[in-house]
């Protein structure tokens, strides 16, 4: 079956099964292996990806519910929030292994997107669906405190 839909920025139609999980549509069809697979349950959000500018968990996401809708993966994410994580992951050496990253930025900039300005509470609540094996929790968190000052740095310029 043909699903259409718009994959960072570009009109795709992928030839596959109406319920084959989006994360392999992404993958295997279009060539894109920055989305990760973790569990495959959902729960470790290693392949979030944004649909519609919403942060979800790819691996159990039918391809089908996303016809018509806009997907960005972490090759396609682009704007201030995005640069700003980027250098900020950079800046305080956020990643270890680095396996789960991927879902930890995508999970961050939809936070900074809503919420320019977030507590830790704000922080945890948004990331608390991202695992991380190597637990570096307290450098994702300082991180997003410091692509929001970034970003305030950028508004200001």
């Amino acid at each position: 079956m043909a699903i259409e839909f718009r994959l960072n920025g570009e009109t795709v139609t992928l030839d596959v099964e109406p319920d084959m999980p989006l994360l392999w549509a992404i993958r295997e069809k279009a060539g894109l292996t920055g989305t990760k697979f973790g569990c495959g349950i959902a729960l470790c959000g290693a392949c979030t990806v944004h649909l519609d500018g919403t942060p979800v968990r790819s691996c159990s996401l039918p391809v089908e519910t996303v016809a018509g809708s806009d997907v960005t993966t972490i090759e396609g994410g682009s704007g201030t929030a995005f640069a700003a994580i980027q250098t900020a992951w950079r800046e305080l050496d956020v990643v270890q292994c680095g396996y789960c990253q991927s879902g930890q930025i995508m999970s961050a900039a939809a936070l900074l997107t809503e919420n320019p300005e977030p507590s830790d509470a704000d922080i945890d609540d948004a990331m608390s669906g991202n695992l991380c094996r190597c637990a570096t929790y307290h450098r994702i968190r300082k991180a997003i405190h410091r692509a929001s000052d970034l970003m305030k740095e950028t508004a200001d310029a």
